[in-house]
C-alpha cells in the first residue's frame, strides 16, 4: 500500500480478517501481515500433492453457525464466494457395542434416537432445551457478540430475570458435573459430553456447566463451507481488498513500534519499517504480542507477568488423519442403519462417560489414551473437494502435545498412530482397506509449527480455567480488547468469548477499535 496507513493487523486468522474488513468498510487504510504464505490461519485447505483434485482440510472443518454470525452477512461473504451447508443428519456417534446415538437437525428425531437407549434421559433433555432456547437467544448469543461486562455487572444483570437466574446457578457446575447429575445412561453420557463438550472446554471446568444444554438449544448445528475451509478466509479477504484494504503474507515480523508509550508501526524482519499508524491490533497469542513482539520497557510489568501466566488447555491438541480415497467409509454399522451413509460427523471408539477420566489421565502422563476419534467425509456433500467419484475424509484425535514428555517427540511416532488409527477405522468401515488411495497425518506438533500462536497445540488459543474468562479474558487489565499498551488492541482466540471459528473476538474488537479513534460504526452490533 502507498501512502499514509491508518493501523496494521498481526496475522490473518479468520478473528483477524473479520476486524481488518470491519475497518477497511469504514473508510480505514488497513494493512494485515503474516508469517504464513496464504491467509486464514486455521482455514486451510491444501492439494494433496501426490494426488491432484484431493482437498484436504488439514486443520478446521466443523464450523458451528457461521451463516448466524452478524459478520458473516454484514461482510456480504456469499457475495464473494462463501457458502455454506448443514447436513440433516449431523452426527452419529457409533458406539463399540454396535448402537448409535444420532443428533439431527431436527430435535424431535434427535430425541427419537436418545429415546432408544433411554427414555428417560430422552424426555430430561428435552425438558432442558426447552429451558435453554431463550437463554441462548436472549442472553448467551448477544453476551457473545459484544464486548465483555464487568463480572459484577454482569451478575447484576442475569440476576433482574428468571433466565439469568437459572444460567447462573446451571454454570455453577461443570459440564462433567451437569450431565452425570442429570443423565443416567453412560452411553448417552458421553455423547452429551463429546459432541457438545470435549472439543468445546474442558469437562472439568466449573462456570461452563450450561455449555451442555445451550449448544443442543442452538438454532444451528455444525456446518462445512463449500469448497473447503479456506474459501471462507478467500471471502474475507476478497472484501478486505474490495474495500481498499491489503492483505500481506509470507513476511516475518520483528517487532511492535511504540514511541511515546503508545504503538505506531510495525518492524519487519527484512528491515523493513511501518510507521505512524493510529492502531496495532494483533490477532496473534498475549505471549506473542506482549513479550516476543513488544519491548520489555513499554509493558507495564504487571501486565507482561499476567501474559506470561496466560494458561493453554491440557486437552486441546489435535492429531489428524487425512485419506484420499476411491469411495467413501462403509460402517458395518450402516448394515443396520442406512442413515449413517448421510452422517456429517461420525464418532467412533466412544461408549461410555468414564472414559473421559481416562482420556484426561493420559494427558497429564503425556502417554496416548484409548482411541477415540471423529471424523468427516467432506466429499458426500461437497463433490468439488476430490475428481469424480473420488472423496477426501479425515479422523481426528484428541493426543498431548507434549507425548512422553517432549513435543518433538511425534516426529518419531506421528505416521505409525496414523497407522494404528487407520487400522481402527478400518474395523469399522472394512471397505477402506481396498480404497485409501493416501493419507498423511498432522500432528499437535505440525500445529504449532505452522500456526504458532496454538501454543501448546491448543486450538482454543487458551484455557477458560485460571479466570481466563469473559471479562477477565486474556486476564485482567486486557481483557476489553485492549491490551495495556495504548494503541494496541487484541483480537484473536485468546479474548473473549474465545477460540473455534466464530469470528465473534475479531468484530467485537473491530467496534472497541472504532469507539477508540471516535468513530461511529457503520454496522448495527449485537443488543446486548
Amino acid at each position: 500500500m502507498t501512502g499514509r496507513l491508518d493501523g496494521i493487523v498481526l496475522g490473518t486468522g479468520h478473528n483477524a480478517l473479520v476486524l481488518q474488513a470491519y475497518l477497511c468498510r469504514a473508510g480505514l487504510r488497513v494493512l494485515s501481515v503474516d508469517r504464513a504464505e496464504t491467509p486464514g490461519g486455521g482455514l486451510a485447505t491444501v492439494e494433496n500433492p501426490r494426488h491432484p483434485g484431493f482437498l484436504h482440510n488439514t486443520h478446521s472443518f466443523f464450523h458451528r453457525a457461521i451463516t448466524a454470525m452478524p459478520w458473516y452477512v454484514d461482510l456480504e461473504l456469499e457475495r464473494h464466494g462463501a457458502s455454506y451447508i448443514e447436513p440433516e443428519l449431523n452426527v452419529a456417534m457409533i458406539c463399540p457395542d454396535g448402537r448409535v446415538l444420532k443428533w439431527w437437525r431436527d430435535l424431535d428425531r434427535t430425541l427419537e434416537s436418545v429415546a432408544a437407549i433411554s427414555s428417560r434421559d430422552a424426555k430430561v433433555l428435552a425438558a432442558w432445551i426447552e429451558r435453554f432456547e431463550p437463554i441462548v437467544d436472549g442472553l448467551l448469543v448477544p453476551e457473545a457478540s459484544s464486548p465483555p461486562l464487568p463480572p459484577e455487572l454482569r451478575r447484576e444483570r442475569l440476576e433482574r430475570t428468571a433466565e439469568g437466574r437459572l444460567l447462573m446457578e446451571v454454570s455453577a457446575s461443570s459440564p462433567l458435573e451437569f450431565v452425570r447429575s442429570e443423565f443416567e445412561d453412560p452411553t448417552v453420557r458421553a455423547g452429551l459430553l463429546f459432541f457438545n463438550g470435549l472439543r468445546e472446554v474442558d469437562l472439568r471446568l466449573p462456570g461452563f456447566g450450561h455449555s451442555i444444554p445451550a449448544l443442543l438449544a442452538g438454532r444451528h448445528k455444525a456446518q462445512m463451507c463449500v469448497g473447503g475451509s479456506a474459501r471462507l478466509a478467500e471471502a474475507l479477504v476478497a472484501d478486505i481488498v474490495e474495500h481498499g484494504g491489503e492483505v500481506l503474507c509470507g513476511v516475518e515480523i520483528d517487532g511492535i513500534l511504540v514511541e511515546r508509550d503508545r504503538a505506531t508501526g510495525l518492524a519487519l524482519a527484512d528491515g523493513r519499517r511501518i510507521e505512524g499508524v493510529d492502531f496495532v491490533v494483533s490477532g496473534l497469542n498475549p505471549q506473542q504480542t506482549l513479550l516476543e513482539l513488544t519491548d520489555a520497557d513499554h509493558v507495564d510489568a504487571a501486565i507482561r507477568d499476567r501474559a506470561e501466566r496466560f494458561e493453554y488447555n491440557l486437552l486441546a491438541p489435535l492429531f489428524a488423519l487425512n485419506v484420499a480415497l476411491s469411495e467413501p467409509p462403509s460402517y458395518q454399522a450402516a448394515t443396520d442403519d442406512s442413515d449413517l451413509e448421510q452422517a456429517f460427523m461420525t464418532i467412533l471408539g466412544l461408549g461410555h462417560d468414564g472414559q473421559f477420566d481416562e482420556i484426561l489421565s493420559a494427558h497429564q502422563r503425556g502417554a496416548m489414551p484409548s482411541t477415540v476419534m471423529w471424523g468427516a467425509v467432506p466429499t458426500r456433500f461437497d463433490s468439488t473437494q476430490a475428481p469424480p467419484g473420488h472423496h477426501t475424509a479425515f479422523m481426528w484425535e484428541k493426543l498431548p502435545y507434549r507425548l512422553g514428555g517432549d513435543p518433538d517427540g511425534w516426529d518419531r511416532v506421528g505416521r505409525d498412530h496414523g497407522q494404528l488409527m487407520l487400522k481402527e477405522w478400518t474395523s469399522a468401515a472394512p471397505n477402506l482397506a481396498d480404497s485409501v488411495i493416501d493419507w498423511f497425518v498432522r500432528t499437535p506438533r505440525d500445529t504449532v509449527r505452522s500456526l504458532p500462536n496454538m501454543r501448546e497445540g491448543d486450538l482454543l488459543v487458551g484455557a477458560f480455567a485460571n479466570d481466563q474468562v469473559g471479562f477477565h479474558r486474556p486476564f485482567p487489565g486486557a481483557g476489553h480488547y485492549r491490551s495495556g499498551v495504548e494503541g494496541l488492541y487484541l483480537c484473536g482466540g485468546s479474548c473473549h468469548p474465545g477460540g473455534n471459528i466464530t469470528g465473534l473476538c475479531g468484530y467485537n474488537a473491530a467496534g472497541v477499535v472504532m469507539a477508540d479513534l471516535g468513530a461511529t460504526p457503520w454496522w448495527s452490533p449485537a443488543v446486548r
